[in-house]
């Protein structure tokens, strides 16, 4: 019985670190919804993002956003710069829109801002999938 126990234990803790360390990486699958501005323009957009671990605390970033207008595909390369925050350099090929990104982590949530060349920005909440 005191093997069990100790086992049972174990699986608890092993899953536990698990989950925390999920929850402190941006690599995975992430959706919601937030804001665009452009051109004297606001739309309401919806976006799924999935983040993969480049390299130490380097991430690639692909999105897909729609808005009423239509739908964009967005890469970014993201690098950590301190607890839980990451920035780094989006680009739009439809657009042909570049400009900076910041990240900010907490938990299973995340809060994204882009400000684009030409004065366009986006404002996003996202959740772990």
């Amino acid at each position: 019985m005191p093997v069990l126990a100790f086992i049972l234990a174990f699986a608890a803790a092993v899953m536990a670190t698990n989950t925390q360390a999920r929850a402190d990486t941006l690599a995975g699958s992430w959706s919601g919804s937030g804001s665009v501005h452009y051109s004297q323009t606001r739309e309401r957009a919806r976006c799924r993002v999935r983040y993969s671990r480049v390299s130490g605390t380097l991430y690639r970033m692909n999105a897909t956003c729609a808005t009423p207008s239509g739908r964009v595909d967005q890469t970014a390369t993201l690098n950590r710069v301190g607890d839980g925050e990451y920035s780094g350099s989006f680009h739009n090929s439809q657009y042909n829109v570049t400009g900076s990104i910041y990240v900010k982590l907490r938990g299973n949530s995340q809060h994204v801002s882009l400000s684009g060349s030409g004065g366009g920005r986006g404002s996003f909440s996202l959740r772990r999938r």
